[in-house]
């Protein structure tokens, strides 16, 4: 294919937008969160657009927050 034909820009936007499609599509929106002030983990719910906390702490957050004290 000759790079000044008129078909490779189509193939190409075709392509990037089924990547981005395909990222959109895998994207995992239920995984966990950390709360940046108690290092909770919690997962939003889409829905109504709150937050649900697991009582799971992420422990290198912990960590850090106490080298910081």
């Amino acid at each position: 294919m000759d790079i000044s034909s008129k078909k490779l820009p189509a193939i190409l936007i075709v392509a990037l937008v089924g990547v981005l499609l395909l990222q959109f599509v895998t994207n995992d929106n239920s995984a966990p969160v950390i709360d940046p002030e108690t290092c909770e983990l919690y997962i939003v719910d889409s829905q109504i657009n709150s937050k649900t906390y697991l009582d799971e702490f992420n422990q290198k957050c912990l960590d850090f927050k106490n080298l910081n004290k």
